[in-house]
């Protein structure tokens, strides 16, 4: 291989390795100012959009230790890969709205982890909820309990003062009378 290309295969290795997720989309068809404005999408989720060479990639796929790519590297390929806050569901719900709205590009499949997903389970995942929406439910899951036993504990001593109260408003009302 030379050097030129050698380079590029491991600076492929190096976006691969380092994301926690890979999406490959099938971008023939997309005008220079439709693939500029995915980018910019994508930039918010704090994924990158890159056109490779497919042999390339298979280069770079082998080095990483990732398999499953091969039937997927025909045609015009671009790589989706994410930094360390980059979130697949985010970066899969911009490329299937993008998708939606251009009707390209066609996504070909996503590696999450080591595990190989096929398109269909990239669409999937693309319509869970974000990572932070899933932790506001959970920390919303996770307060429930504790605010159903301050309820609960809190019940008796309300209970005691809506008697009390109602025992001194009757005194209250009984001594009124009398006074008259």
């Amino acid at each position: 291989m030379r050097p030129e290309k050698k380079l590029i295969v491991d600076e492929l290795i190096q976006q691969i390795s380092g994301s926690p997720f890979v999406l490959l989309a099938d971008y023939a068809g997309l005008t220079v100012t439709q693939f500029a404005e995915l980018r910019k999408r994508l930039r918010v989720a704090y994924a990158e959009c890159h056109v490779v060479k497919n042999t390339m990639m298979r280069h770079a796929a082998k080095a990483a230790e990732l398999d499953g790519f091969n039937g997927a590297l025909t045609g015009m390929t671009a790589v989706v890969t994410g930094g360390a806050k980059a979130d697949i569901s985010a970066a899969a719900k911009i490329l299937k709205s993008f998708h939606k709205e251009f009707e390209k590009p066609k996504l070909k499949l996503g590696v999450l982890g080591r595990t190989v997903l096929k398109a269909d389970e990239v669409s999937a995942v693309a319509d869970l909820p974000t990572l932070d929406a899933l932790r506001a439910q959970l920390i919303g899951l996770l307060q429930t309990p504790a605010t159903r036993i301050a309820v609960v504990l809190g019940a008796p001593a309300a209970q005691i003062a809506r008697a009390l109260k109602a025992h001194a408003d009757k005194q209250g009302a009984a001594a009124e009378p009398a006074a008259a």
